[in-house]
């Protein structure tokens, strides 16, 4: 489970989606409170999918073999081939010649949205299928002690952790880190298609040959 979450929050935290709308928000007026409230709306989402799990399944990991279980993985390997499927589609798009495009509207105008948009910002923006892949996981937990709320603590701040390095950099050194945050800006804006579909492939292809590998067993 903790390999199979570190994986996930790895994922879920280098979007490249979620990391570019982040950047925006703090380029903007009040962008560290704006950045926090993003932050926190961002790990609520996650603390509250990982309290429902959790009080569904008491504490306790669902019995091998089982319906729970076997839906469990189920749901795994749906979210792995899904993700498969649309990491290869968007490969395939790569090989394509694209015309030039200009950033969503709703990008340009993330350094003027208000507190309670970068907050519901932050909920769209979550990768959803990466959360659900976690919350599956999620199900084999078995809280016995602190070790234990520990890694599902430690997941949490894994997916949330390139927001929170930005904004503790925009801290402490602002002016450096809006110099750098240009330049990753650019870069996202060049590579966004080759980070997704390398995120997708690999997580995708590591969620399907485990949960196949969990069905068979």
């Amino acid at each position: 489970m903790v390999l199979d979450l570190t994986l996930i929050g790895l994922a879920i935290t280098l979007e490249p989606v979620p990391v570019l709308a982040f950047i925006l928000v703090l380029a903007g007026d009040r962008g560290l409170l704006k950045g926090l409230a993003f932050i926190l709306a961002w790990l609520a989402c996650l603390v509250l999918v990982i309290v429902v799990v959790t009080t569904i399944t008491g504490g306790k990991p669902l019995k091998p073999h089982t319906s729970p279980s076997v839906a469990a993985v189920a749901v795994k390997l749906a979210i792995g081939v899904g993700l498969v499927v649309y990491g290869e589609r968007r490969r395939r798009r790569l090989r394509r010649p694209r015309p030039a495009r200009s950033s969503p509207a709703w990008m340009a105008r993330l350094d003027r949205a208000s507190v309670w948009t970068a907050a519901g910002m932050a909920v769209l923006l979550q990768p959803w299928g990466l959360v659900a892949a976690g919350a599956a996981t999620v199900t084999e937990a078995h809280l016995s002690g602190l070790a234990d709320y520990l890694v599902l603590c430690g997941f949490c701040l894994l997916a949330t952790a390139s927001l929170l390095v930005m904004e503790l950099w925009t801290v402490f050194a602002p002016e450096r880190s809006s110099r750098a945050f240009t330049a990753l800006r650019t870069w996202i804006e060049g590579h966004q298609e080759q980070a997704i579909v390398l995120l997708s492939l690999l997580v995708g292809l590591w969620l399907v040959g485990k949960s196949i590998s969990e069905l068979a067993s």
